[in-house]
């Protein structure tokens, strides 16, 4: 129900209630006549749904599985370059760490943030600004290093953890004023089709490097998942499976389950998995295979079975200006791809377009995530996890239970060292394989927009083909930027801003939403012509022949309080509170009327 609808009723009594109840039922019945009508609506479990728990479970760990490898790849990319030994058992304890703060921000965010079922997970847009607050404290020599003690070696990579996790911290700062001052939802005036398209679409084309370079580890095991996935997710999808319940009323009954429907990920991963062990146990695989189910297999003997990671626990934070301006790149870069994310993710997981209450909370949310990724010295910030978004669209589960039953996983496999590594050592052309099928659907999720625009229009063509041109092509800044012999090639004297734009312009999803983001705002063009009517249009609420509200944005009202803060008239003017009325309706109440001013 829409919001006025939901405001009127606050305080009703009596038949008023009665009134209510029916309303209710009325809306019920226009949202079921209105799926029955819709063909292409094929979503199990939609936002609001909450499936069995045990259901929850599978495809909790379904998502775990798409975020682990991803997330954990950070610590290991980083810890050789923080001079830390390969047999320090640190390793795994800061793998440990970002998986544990995964879960609790993936937790506040699906709950109190922006509330769509979003992965949280440490992002690799850090990485660039990391790489040069490290490339200032160089290693010592090989000699130099076994020559120190254990504790020099500690104090040796924890003093430039703590170098990262100051700029972490401060740089989260940015963020979070941003989503909490609603600046990022002032934007959304001038966000269209056009700039939503190449920002979502380069999401994925983005990734399809890691992809690739996982596949190509073993092509024959990554393509064998492929088929798995394409197999019980498309092909299989419709086909049930007999299965016998029981219940104290009934006693046993029969029942059929979409398993494939449901699970297609984890049968494929399981499936390969297995292959992988008996290809491995029968010695087939050769001895320096990433398809070998042994090769780390010390991930798991030396993580503890218990340890609980706390803020603080390699120092206190130091901070440099330098550090802190260059992350700041790092968090711009999150945002961009974030709020694309909102947009994709509402879509798949039928929610209606995300308001800019819920986007302003999502962005403020992921800054506080960042800031306690930060505290707890996990190496790197927090952002929505693309292929997480994409997993919805494979698996059409969009509940927002399941990936809060993913984060009490990250959780649990934070604390529990040894769970946690199990599922680390999955081969990595298994976890390459599941990535080429998500990420092709992030990228098409991102084009799905275009479908408010005009394509017979020769300025919409330009502007849809210069921005993913110049964010995805081999010429392109981003790619260019990306060559060896390009890394220093921006010099303005200022080294602090020649750092925040290598990291901006290596950054292929801003080049390309900015881009789209000039050009459809200065390009001459109609609203009609640039798709802003139907995209407006469907961002309002939409109504049967009834006049009955069919598209319900209380999924993105807060678990709690909404009954005070529908009273309070101070929660209208808080970007984060879904009472809010935006900036241009605050400016008309502040504005003194003509007989005022008189």
């Amino acid at each position: 129900m829409a919001l006025a609808d939901n405001m009127e009723g606050v305080g009703r009594q009596g038949p008023d209630e009665e009134e209510g109840r029916s309303r209710k039922t009325d809306v019920a019945k226009s949202r079921e006549a209105l799926v029955e009508d819709d063909p292409k609506s094929r979503l199990l479990y939609s936002v609001e749904d909450s499936p069995p728990w045990y259901t929850c479970v599978f495809l909790g760990i379904q998502h775990y599985l798409m975020m682990v490898e991803s997330t954990v790849s950070i610590p290991y990319l980083l810890t050789p370059l923080m001079c830390m030994a390969a047999s320090d058992p640190a390793r795994g304890s800061i793998a440990s760490t970002i998986i544990f703060v995964s879960g609790i921000v993936t937790l506040l965010q699906t709950t109190f943030g922006v509330r769509l079922p979003i992965v949280q997970g440490g992002t690799h847009g850090f990485l660039g600004p990391i790489l040069a607050i490290l490339s200032l404290m160089p290693c010592p020599s090989e000699e130099e290093f076994d020559a120190l003690t254990e504790a020099e070696k500690t104090e040796l990579w924890q003093v430039r953890m703590r170098q990262v996790q100051g700029a972490i911290c401060v740089s989260a700062v940015f963020q979070i004023l941003v989503g909490f001052t609603g600046a990022i939802g002032a934007l959304l005036r001038w966000i269209s089709p056009l700039v939503i398209v190449p920002t979502v679409t380069l999401i994925g084309f983005s990734l399809f490097p890691v992809a690739a370079s996982k596949a190509a580890s073993h092509w024959g095991i990554s393509m064998m998942t492929i088929v798995l996935l394409v197999m019980f997710s498309q092909y299989l999808a419709d086909v049930p499976l007999p299965f016998v319940s029981w219940s104290r009323s009934r006693g046993f009954t029969r029942t059929n389950i979409h398993f494939f429907k449901l699970f297609p990920v984890l049968l494929a991963v399981v499936g390969a998995w297995g292959t992988c062990w008996v290809l491995t146990y029968t010695d087939t695989l050769p001895k320096e295979s990433h398809a070998r189910t042994d090769t780390r297999l010390d991930i798991i003997t030396e993580a503890p079975w218990f340890r609980v990671p706390y803020p603080g626990q390699w120092g206190l934070p130091t901070v440099s200006v330098a550090g802190v301006l260059g992350m700041m790149a790092g968090v711009l870069a999150s945002i961009v791809e974030s709020v694309g994310d909102y947009f994709a993710c509402a879509r798949l997981a039928g929610a209606p377009a995300p308001p800019k209450h819920a986007i302003n909370r999502g962005i403020w949310m992921e800054g506080l995530g960042t800031a306690l990724a930060g505290l707890w010295g996990t190496g790197s910030g927090t952002t929505s996890y693309s292929q997480n978004v994409g997993a919805i669209g494979v698996t059409r589960v969009g509940s927002r239970r399941v990936v809060q039953y993913s984060a009490v996983i990250m959780l649990l496999c934070g604390l529990v060292g040894k769970v946690g590594a199990l599922f680390i050592t999955i081969p990595e052309p298994i976890i390459g394989g599941i990535f080429c099928v998500v990420f092709a659907m992030i990228t098409s999720v991102g084009l799905s927009s275009l479908q408010y625009v005009d394509l017979n229009s020769p300025r919409n063509l330009f502007v849809i083909g210069f921005s993913l041109f110049f964010g995805c092509a081999f010429t392109s800044p981003p790619q260019w930027m990306q060559r060896p012999e390009n890394k220093y090639i921006i010099n303005t004297s200022l080294p602090l801003l020649d750092q925040v734009l290598s990291v901006l312009l290596r950054t292929s999803m801003f080049v390309g939403g900015f881009l789209g983001f000039v050009l459809d705002n200065t390009v001459p063009g109609t609203d009609e012509e640039r798709g802003m009517k139907k995209w407006k249009a469907q961002l309002k609420p939409q109504r049967d022949e009834n006049d009955v509200v069919i598209t319900d944005a209380r999924c993105y009202d807060l678990p709690v309080g909404m009954p005070f803060f529908r009273v309070w008239g101070w929660a209208k003017f808080v970007p984060i509170l879904p009472t809010f009325v935006g900036w241009s309706a605050v400016r008309r109440r502040c504005m003194p009327t003509h007989s005022q001013k008189s």
